[in-house]
């Protein structure tokens, strides 16, 4: 992402096509279905190429990309990074033109799918309802549905056409077409007829689930190869994406589906995955915070740490904030409330995963060992309005913004706790730890340590005073 450049210039040309007819129907899809998932910016773009079509026409005029960024206000860099979310989604298919001196693009708008569509795909529904919570996924439900009338007492009495209409011999109707009317009734090679085509769905480059495994697995008497068509190879790439399952748990979880006529009741199989999922995974359901730092952003990928903070970087970058939790709490699992807080971050505050982690150290080493809701949406909004991400970027602005952060918990103490004691200094991680110089003033300067060893050390000293209690309750 950071060489978005070699992708696209500002003087590069682009030109907008829809590949079918876009409806207002259409809008209120992407507005309350796909707008939580992509965020309001890729949104936005979307709905910044649409306008550049003419009314109820298909093309566009041709621009440079200096019109998007004048139009929407953002970069290219930023312009580009919201144009993959719509192509991996399924909205937009981008062809391009290189010639000797110019490179131009087509930007196809695909029509959102249907509700129906959504609302049983078995991914988008599932991040949807992690999204927008139970409350407000059910509610959108019922706007995108009715209530469906019982038909099975009603008898069709629609009359065909050859019962309405008047038919003469095709002889007769061919011997009055003249070769200009001809002309006429054939189509139009340079021209497209303006229509709605079927909807674009998203789609997953398998290069995590091995077919040949889950085959190599299922003998004829347990599942016929036939039962196992396109439809449902797809289902299972989906479900193995969205629940992290393997082939060998696939098969359990495909024959449970199988039907008594040999066929994969799709409905059925994600119906398996998410059960088996949630029994794994304590009833829950798979969220933003199982994420890990994206490759293309971690700087340790190919290298050997020399330092404790290099080793604390590429620790932070291959680890999940829900798993970083998990370690900071000695392997019990986080609150919900916690994980909520985190999550809130990850999907409205747009920071990378391995940023997130930095974030969860820091607070909570500054507030002993707990989340406050509000200093962390602070810095986080921060972090974000400052571009941040990877993590030592985030590491390296701590360090520089340290005295602001901590009056801002400073700050919020004194506002919702006025009667209480003054705050106590906390342990702050030896990255951020300040060092005395000869003179009276103060200046930062971030430590070699390793931050796993101050949380190590406040473990021990908290089991030392554990010790002392139970050594003068119980004397020898």
């Amino acid at each position: 992402m950071n060489q978005h450049w070699k992708e696209i210039l500002p003087i590069d040309r682009y030109i907008v096509r829809a590949s079918s007819l876009l409806h207002d129907y259409d809008r209120k899809i992407l507005t309350l279905l796909y707008q939580p998932l992509i965020g309001v910016t890729s949104y936005s773009l979307y709905m910044t190429l649409w306008s550049e079509l003419e009314q109820n026409r298909l093309w566009g005029e041709e621009n440079s990309h200096h019109h998007i960024m004048a139009t929407m206000q953002l970069n290219l860099r930023d312009i580009y990074k919201e144009r993959l979310k719509l192509e991996g989604i399924g909205l937009l298919k981008t062809y391009v033109k290189n010639e000797s001196d110019q490179r131009s693009y087509l930007y196809e708008l695909q029509p959102p799918i249907s509700p129906q569509e959504f609302f049983s795909d078995g991914v988008l529904n599932v991040y949807l309802y992690n999204r927008v919570g139970k409350t407000k996924y059910n509610h959108l439900k019922r706007f995108f549905s009715d209530k469906e009338i019982d038909t099975t007492n009603y008898q069709s009495v629609t009359k065909t056409f050859n019962e309405v209409f008047d038919s003469i011999k095709a002889t007769e109707m061919v011997s009055q077409i003249s070769n200009e009317m001809r002309a006429d009734l054939d189509s139009d090679q340079n021209n497209a007829f303006i229509q709605r085509s079927s909807s674009s769905d998203y789609q997953l480059k398998n290069s995590f689930f091995d077919f040949d495994l889950f085959f190599a697995g299922l003998s004829e008497v347990m599942i016929p190869k036939k039962a196992i068509n396109n439809a449902v190879k797809e289902a299972i790439l989906k479900l193995s994406f969205l629940y992290s399952i393997d082939p060998l748990q696939m098969q359990n979880i495909t024959m449970s589906a199988l039907n008594h006529d040999d066929t994969i009741d799709i409905e059925k199989l994600r119906k398996s995955a998410r059960d088996w999922y949630q029994f794994e995974n304590g009833d829950s359901l798979p969220t933003l915070i199982e994420r890990t730092q994206p490759l293309p952003l971690q700087t340790m990928t190919n290298q050997e740490p020399t330092s404790k903070e290099e080793q604390l970087i590429k620790q932070l970058e291959v680890i999940s904030p829900k798993q970083l939790l998990i370690d900071i709490s000695g392997g019990a699992e986080p609150s919900s409330g916690d994980l909520k807080i985190v999550e809130d971050v990850l999907f409205h505050q747009k920071l990378q995963p391995g940023v997130v982690n930095v974030l969860i150290y820091y607070v909570m080493l500054r507030t002993d060992m707990k989340l406050s809701k509000a200093y962390v949406e602070k810095i986080a909004g921060h972090w974000t309005r400052k571009g941040i991400k990877t993590v030592k970027e985030a590491m390296d602005l701590a360090k520089q913004e340290h005295r602001q952060y901590q009056n801002w918990a400073e700050n919020g103490k004194a506002k919702s706790n006025r009667r209480r004691n003054p705050i106590r200094t906390e342990m702050l991680p030896e990255w951020l730890n300040q060092e005395k110089k000869a003179t009276k003033e103060m200046k930062e300067q971030p430590s070699e340590e390793n931050l796993v060893f101050e949380l190590e050390k406040k473990k021990l000293e908290e089991d030392l005073k554990k010790y002392k209690k139970k050594s003068v309750n119980n004397p020898k």
